[in-house]
Parts: C-alpha cells; sequence; structure tokens
C-alpha cells in the first residue's frame, strides 16, 4: 500500500511530474518512505548492487536520454559511496540528480552516534556537485525538485543532491507536484546570443579559407545545425570524446575524435580559423596538448567557459542548436569545395596515428567496428582498450550514443553506464569496453545487468593488471609495484552471475561474440588475452 502523502510523497510526485520514469537506488532503512511511493507514481527501479554503480548509470542513462538521471541512497555510506559517481557527472557536465535522506532536524553537527550519522553530508556534496540543498519541510523538498530540473534546462547542465531528513520524509504533505514554495517555473530560458556576437563571429567565419570546426558535447542536440554550417563552411569537423557522432563519422567532413594526437592539433593551429562549440579544451581532451590557430570563435552556453585554455577571437554565449543556425543564416559564401579532401587527408593520418597508439587494442576495435550497428551504444572505461582505441577506431554515426568519462577518468564506469544506457534504450546493441582492471571496480554490476536482461556485450581486454601505470612506471625507471596482478577466470566469473562468456580466440571470433551478444537475453562477457 501506498499510504498517506509524505515527504516522500513530496519528492516522488515532483520527480513524476518532470517525467522521471526511472531511478537507481539501493533502498536502505532511512530512505524507504521515497520506496513507498515510486510503483504508485509509475517509476522503475533499478538496483545496483552498489551506489557508485547508481550513479554511473543514472549518468549513462542520462547521456543516452538527454534527460536528467535520478540516483536515491540512503543515508552517510550509501551517500558517500556515491561521491565519485556525482563528481565524474560534474566534470563532463551531465545532470544527475541525487537524493539521499539525512539526520533527522536539529540532530546535524550533535555527534550522538545517529545510524549511518555523517558530520555534514550536504557540505560534502555540496563541494562535488553544483550544489547540494538540505530541505526543512515536505514544501521544500518539492521546490528543490523543481529547481534542480530548472537548473539542468537553464544552462551547462550539472548534477546536484537534495538531503531530506528522515524526519521530513514521513512528514504529513497536503501539497501537490506544482506546490512547494510559490509557483515555481516547470522551464527555464537559455541565454540569448547578442546580435553583436553573432555578427562579430559571422564576419570571421566569412573570411576564413581553411576553416575548422570542434564539436564538444555542448552540441550534442544540435546535430543538425552543426551539420548545416559544416557544409556550408566547407569545415572539417573534429570531436572531443563527449562530441563523438554529433556529426556521423562516416560524413565525408568528418574526422573524428582524434583531437587529443599532434597531428590534428596541428592541423588546427594551421588553419586560418577554428569555430569551437561547446569545449572548454581542458588537458583531458588535448593530453597535454594546446591549440591556437591564428582565428578562434568559440560557442557556449557557459560564459565562463569562452576563453578558458584557448583565447578566442570572437565569442558568443548561447544554446549550441540556436547559435549555429544562426550563424549559419548569416555566412553569404560557402566554402571552397576542398573541405571533404582536407579531411579525408587528416582523417587518415589520425587514424594511422592513434592505431599505432593503440596496439593490440586497434585489431580488436577494427573487429568490432565491422559489425557495430549505426544504432550502437559503446561505454568505455578509463582503460587503454578505451582511450587509445575504441575512441579513435569505432565509428559512431549519432550523438548520445559514447559513454565515455574524459573528465574525471575513473575506473569502474563502463559497465554501470552501460546497464543505465540499455535501459534508457532498449533496442540499441550496447557495448562496454574495459580492461581487467577497470572490471575488477564494478564487476557486481554484471547481476543488475543479468538482473534487468540486458543484451550487452561487455568486452574485457585482459593485459594482466593495470597495463599502462606499469608502463609508466618502466618509462619513469620505477621498480614495478602493484601493477601486474592476480585476476580470477573472467568467463567462469561471467557464468557464476548468470551472464554468457565467450573467449574469441581471433578478431573474426570476437565480431562474432558481440553480434550474437546483441541479441541474447542477458550480457555476454567476452574475455580477449593480452597477456
Amino acid at each position: 500500500m501506498t499510504g498517506h502523502r509524505n515527504g516522500g510523497a513530496a519528492v516522488v510526485e515532483t520527480l513524476a511530474a518532470h517525467g522521471t520514469r526511472t531511478v537507481f537506488g539501493i533502498p536502505g532503512t532511512h530512505n524507504l518512505e521515497l520506496y513507498r511511493h515510486l510503483r504508485a507514481n509509475g517509476l522503475r527501479h533499478v538496483t545496483p548492487r552498489h551506489e557508485q554503480g547508481a550513479g554511473y548509470a543514472a549518468d549513462g542513462h542520462a547521456r543516452v536520454t538527454g534527460r536528467a538521471g535520478v540516483v536515491i541512497t540512503t543515508t552517510g555510506p550509501g551517500l558517500t559511496n556515491a561521491m565519485t559517481a556525482a563528481a565524474t557527472s560534474y566534470a563532463d557536465s551531465v545532470p544527475v540528480l541525487y537524493v539521499s535522506p539525512g539526520m533527522p532536524r536539529g540532530l546535524v553537527g550533535r555527534d550522538i552516534g545517529y545510524l549511518h550519522e555523517t558530520k555534514d553530508s550536504s557540505a560534502a556534496m555540496g563541494n562535488l556537485v553544483r550544489w547540494s540543498r538540505r530541505v526543512e519541510s515536505p514544501d521544500e523538498a518539492a521546490a528543490a525538485v523543481h529547481d534542480a530540473f530548472a537548473s539542468f534546462e537553464a544552462g551547462r547542465p550539472r548534477p546536484v543532491h537534495i538531503e531530506v531528513p528522515v524526519d521530513v520524509l514521513g512528514e504529513d504533505w497536503r501539497g501537490g507536484a506544482g506546490d512547494g514554495d510559490g509557483d515555481r517555473p516547470t522551464s527555464v530560458s537559455r541565454p540569448t546570443p547578442t546580435e553583436s556576437d553573432l555578427a562579430a563571429a559571422a564576419d570571421l567565419l566569412e573570411h576564413a579559407q581553411s576553416p575548422m570546426l570542434v564539436a564538444g558535447g555542448g552540441c550534442v542536440d544540435a546535430p543538425a545545425e552543426l551539420r548545416a554550417l559544416a557544409e556550408r563552411l566547407d569545415a572539417p569537423v573534429v570531436t572531443t570524446c563527449n562530441g563523438k557522432g554529433v556529426l556521423p563519422e562516416s560524413h565525408p567532413l568528418a574526422v573524428g575524435s582524434h583531437i587529443r594526437l599532434p597531428v590534428v592539433q596541428q592541423a588546427l593551429d594551421d588553419s586560418d580559423a577554428a569555430l569551437v562549440v561547446g569545449s572548454e579544451l581542458g588537458d583531458s581532451d588535448l593530453w597535454g596538448g594546446r591549440i591556437q590557430p591564428p582565428t578562434v570563435v568559440r560557442v557556449d552556453i557557459d560564459a565562463a567557459q569562452l576563453q578558458k585554455n584557448c583565447r578566442a577571437g570572437a565569442t558568443v554565449l548561447g544554446d549550441a542548436a540556436e547559435v549555429l543556425a544562426a550563424l549559419s543564416g548569416r555566412l553569404t559564401s560557402r566554402g571552397s569545395g576542398d573541405g571533404p579532401r582536407r579531411a579525408a587527408r587528416l582523417r587518415d593520418a589520425a587514424a594511422a596515428e592513434a592505431a599505432k597508439d593503440a596496439g593490440p587494442h586497434a585489431e580488436l576495435c577494427r573487429a568490432l567496428a565491422g559489425v557495430l550497428p549505426d544504432d550502437a551504444i559503446v561505454s568505455g572505461d578509463s582503460s587503454q582498450l578505451c582511450y587509445y582505441g575504441g575512441v579513435h577506431l569505432l565509428s559512431l554515426q549519432r550523438p548520445r550514443r559514447f559513454l565515455y568519462m574524459p573528465g574525471y577518468a575513473t575506473l569502474g564506469y563502463a559497465l554501470p553506464a552501460a546497464v543505465g544506457g540499455a535501459v534508457a534504450d532498449q533496442s540499441a546493441p550496447v557495448t562496454a569496453l574495459v580492461g581487467d582492471g577497470a572490471f575488477m571496480f564494478s564487476l557486481q554490476e554484471l547481476a543488475t545487468a543479468v538482473e534487468q536482461r540486458l543484451p550487452m556485450a561487455v568486452v574485457l581486454a585482459d593485459n594482466g593488471g593495470y597495463r599502462e601505470i606499469r608502463d609508466g612506471m618502466d618509462a619513469a625507471g620505477i621498480e614495478r609495484t602493484g601493477v601486474e596482478l592476480h585476476r580470477p577466470d573472467f568467463a567462469s566469473l561471467a557464468r557464476a552471475f548468470g551472464a554468457y562468456a565467450a573467449e574469441p580466440s581471433d578478431p573474426d571470433e570476437l565480431a562474432r561474440a558481440a553480434t550474437e551478444a546483441w541479441g541474447a537475453d542477458r550480457p555476454t562477457v567476452i574475455v580477449v588475452d593480452l597477456t
């Protein structure tokens, strides 16, 4: 039975009013009043096996859908377990709402030994996410949920946290989902580009003879506008990891997600104008490199990003789709027609450089690339198979299909993020790219994938431990310590969880195993021995 409407209902009904249909979380002693109302409000609940997995799954779900992911934790360790996932979403500008119970009113900081007592949970989360708010009544709880969704719509999306005291969750609530402290907006307008900024940017682009475009995560919802402008400018397009697929990577102007490679950074510097859309051009994208073309135009929803890491001659603050459409409308001339040739030359050079970096992972990725459908979702961990391989050597044709966290670069992301992506789009073939080290951080989420009957391919490159760090130790003349690890029998482990397993001996077998995995009734762990 749902019982009376209380603070838990204030949260859950308001989530439902904002279109939430799925939440990720683990029930606990202090959050039961939230769970009381989930089914009555039509919310699907997915139970990961660790709160960090819940956060990564919600992150993956949000990346695929473009709508906020939602995580429910319990007090104390439930919330602190999820903090790394929250920080990951913050680094990559992913909208995720964390809801947790908190110490009853009047007891915060009292140090009285209350179950799961934490010194100041909200303050801890506030240092990791956009904002964290502790509410004092059911009305305030509903209002905070409204404000969370408004913050996701207003500009650069980043995670937020709401702490609802245990006694508030159980307190009677007479409001409706639209209530709270006064009328609250369900949407907030984004910054509007100024005519003068648009004119200045268009003027610089109009006179460019060899322009290039950089598409970041901030333009994943502007694929048509980006394509139209690229074609008008006749400009090759390189993407960051988070922008991967915003221009189909089969398009003649697509260079791919190769921005970290020196050959691409040099090409940007050699162009006479670069348009950078929705990217901070951070070290996580450039890997220690820097770009500074003679003329730079930057477009971003966040004013703080417009001059960061690369000075621009013209900047436009606004939503990428609106700005790119406006710029296309202001350009009177088309490019020279040389863009596809320039893009192909750069794409080939970058692919060769990437394949050299990828080593044995290149062959695995080429095998997957040969069978990967256009609607595929790929998640990647901070593993060599992904950042040397999949980022560069797998071609994606749509935005919001590459789930990867280059900013925070955490281990253990790919498997739970793939769960979130598969839950978000149950018709899409989903593949997770992991190394053996990363897999051990979140292997328990295989149980979640099996329980949800998700037909995922988990491609596990077993290279004997932490190979990247081992290589770094070797290069620095440091004795190998803590990097050559005991690993379990991964295929047997997968079967023990109820998943399928495959151990292909060559690339053709890998491709067949992946294709079969996408049509199965549960996940398949495909173990490739690289030792």
